[in-house]
């Protein structure tokens, strides 16, 4: 049984477009320029991005015009941000009594719900939080004014109006003065300011690696590597400690917060994550200090697996809750994992993302690689997962067709909608023509196209050897409503979308969506069913009718080549009775 996905296609594969670029495209990149965070507002109108350099950058959605609403030119249509505002967030500060050296780096960005005319953001870097207010204003200027007219009841009889200026007549002292009088003016142009209307200092000892806002829109936590603390948003000078995992003798420390953040509906709920791959549900009904966590999440590992490496890349570096508040993403250096809150044994879902780099672990932990920080996002209707790699490759997980496509923010792929090729990382082996010690033919077939001097217009092979440690991907953010997705690749900004999101009144769109909550009995079936009904009342292009085709030419070859062909397995694992836990998990509520 098939459920049509609007990000999948008739062949398969996720149709991803550029949109845009920001940011400079020389080789040379300043450390200052480095982008640090990513994060949408609530309804995705506005994007903001923090570096390096302590600066946020904010970017607004594209309005559409009144032509292209009458034209219905939908496949431009808000796919694009433009500039809304830059400030100086955090400055560069130094320790005194500590003698320590304080970046203005930004770490995280959170927006708050809006309320009135006005935004509102929490900023970060590792000692302060501070909140900032994002208006528009007016752009008023101080001119002399022609027009200018004196009103003053006490000169009204004494005074008059010569050139712009105030002539005032003294009858004390018998002679005149002239007063000039600045008149001010509004003016068409708005101009967008930032305004510092909280600070949060003072609280933490170590680094700040997280703050959550709570969905009471009242409080927010800020976590570090030892210790979270609970602040009230209108209360600069007091945070309440809520967990603290300081062992009396700094000898004993074993694993220190890597992530934190609150359920996005229950604002008694929060989750952090340790360096040794726990994920730990706390209750603040249960105590002032949650000390005992509610639940505990995490997978048992294989003794006989075990190596030096193992606890390093077991260290989760970002825990998210889903848009549902039901299942929770967690991200270490090779996969990705979806937890279920009712089942702490194991995760539900797990996902490699490169784990070809395994057998690379040693070369990683020279070059500090293997401590990079990657985070994970969610799709607007928790199906999609996404995540950053290395080589400026980014990955989307399909949690319904257990699909997953990878791809590269490149140069290359800088024209305007113009759709991205999937990569695929091959081993050594892989590339002369064995994986594992068998060769398929589909894969042979496909290589001696490349030999032949013929395109690939599947997948782009890369050699594992080949790829660039110093091109990394660990900021994403997937809007909150659309399929548009921000990806963070060192100092550019790179923005996707995805075309079924943009073009609301196609009818491939409208059965997409009316396919939704219907289930066919086949993808073949379902694909079939849209050729002969849908596109034969609606009249298409010439290049709509050749992707037709081509989709149509493609599904006939697979058919052809099932017989012979082995699909090479996914980075998808699911443990085994998951399905029935699953089930049986459902009827059950979480006891707190």
């Amino acid at each position: 049984m098939t459920v049509s996905n609007p990000l999948i296609d008739s062949s398969g594969e996720a149709q991803w477009y550029f949109s845009q670029v920001k940011g400079t495209m020389e080789d040379e990149v300043n450390e200052a320029d480095i982008i640090s965070t990513v994060e949408f507002n609530e309804d995705g109108e506005l994007l903001a991005t923090g570096d390096k350099g302590g600066r946020i950058v904010i970017f607004q959605r594209e309005q559409p015009t009144k032509s292209q609403l009458q034209q219905n030119d939908f496949n431009s249509l808000r796919t694009e941000y433009n500039v809304y505002s830059t400030f100086q967030s955090h400055e560069a500060e130094f320790d005194y009594l500590k003698s320590l050296e304080i970046e203005e780096k930004i770490n995280k960005i959170k927006w708050l719900r809006r309320k009135n005319m006005a935004h509102f953001l929490l900023s970060t870097n590792d000692k302060t939080v501070k909140l900032w207010k994002i208006r528009e204003r007016n752009k008023r200027a101080i001119i002399q004014s022609s027009s200018a007219s004196s009103e003053y009841s006490h000169y009204q009889n004494h005074t008059s109006l010569m050139n712009g200026n105030i002539t005032v007549r003294d009858d004390i002292n018998g002679f005149i003065r002239t007063v000039s009088i600045p008149v001010v003016k509004y003016m068409d142009r708005i101009e967008v300011e930032a305004i510092p209307k909280r600070v949060f200092a003072n609280a933490h000892t170590y680094h700040i690696n997280s703050i959550s806002l709570n969905s009471d829109q009242e409080t927010f936590m800020s976590a570090d590597d030892l210790r979270i603390n609970l602040w009230h948003i209108e209360i600069t000078n007091q945070s309440f400690n809520i967990v603290d995992i300081k062992p009396a003798n700094m000898e004993e420390l074993t694993e220190v917060i890597t992530a934190a953040e609150f359920h996005p509906k229950e604002c008694n709920l929060f989750v952090y994550s340790s360096s040794k791959g726990i994920i730990r549900l706390c209750d603040m009904r249960q105590s002032a200090l949650c000390d005992s966590q509610a639940k505990i999440f995490e997978e048992r590992e294989d003794p006989t697996t075990k190596n030096f490496f193992s606890e390093i890349i077991s260290s989760i570096s970002d825990v998210k809750f889903s848009h549902s508040g039901r299942y929770l993403c967690t991200r270490d250096y090779l996969h990705v994992k979806i937890w279920d809150l009712n089942m702490e044994s194991r995760p539900v879902e797990t996902y490699n993302v490169h784990d070809y780099l395994r057998n690379k672990l040693c070369v990683l932990y020279e070059n500090d690689c293997i401590f990079d920080k990657f985070e994970c996002s969610w799709s607007s209707n928790d199906d999609h997962i996404l995540t950053g790699s290395y080589n400026n490759f980014f990955k989307s997980f399909n949690r319904n067709s257990k699909q997953e496509l990878m791809f590269e923010c490149s140069r290359e792929q800088t024209k305007p909608r113009q759709q991205l090729r999937p990569k695929r990382v091959t081993s050594s082996n892989l590339s002369n023509g064995q994986a594992n010690g068998n060769s398929s033919p589909l894969l042979n077939s496909k290589r001696n196209n490349l030999m032949n001097g013929k395109t690939n217009s599947y997948k782009d092979e890369v050699n594992v050897d080949n790829l660039d440690f110093t091109k990394k991907i660990l900021h994403t953010s997937w809007h909150p409503k659309d399929n548009i997705i921000a990806i963070a690749a060192t100092n550019n900004l790179y923005l996707f979308y995805n075309k079924e999101n943009t073009n609301p009144t196609s009818s491939m769109a409208s059965y997409i969506s009316s396919c939704n909550s219907i289930s066919s009995n086949s993808s073949i079936n379902c694909f079939n069913t849209l050729s002969n009904s849908t596109f034969s009342t609606t009249p298409m292009n010439p290049e709509s009718t050749a992707s037709l085709q081509n989709s149509q030419n493609q599904l006939n070859q697979i058919q052809l080549n099932t017989s012979f062909y082995t699909a090479p397995s996914s980075g998808f694992t699911n443990p085994p009775n998951v399905q029935t836990q699953q089930a049986s998990s459902q009827n059950t509520t979480m006891s707190l």
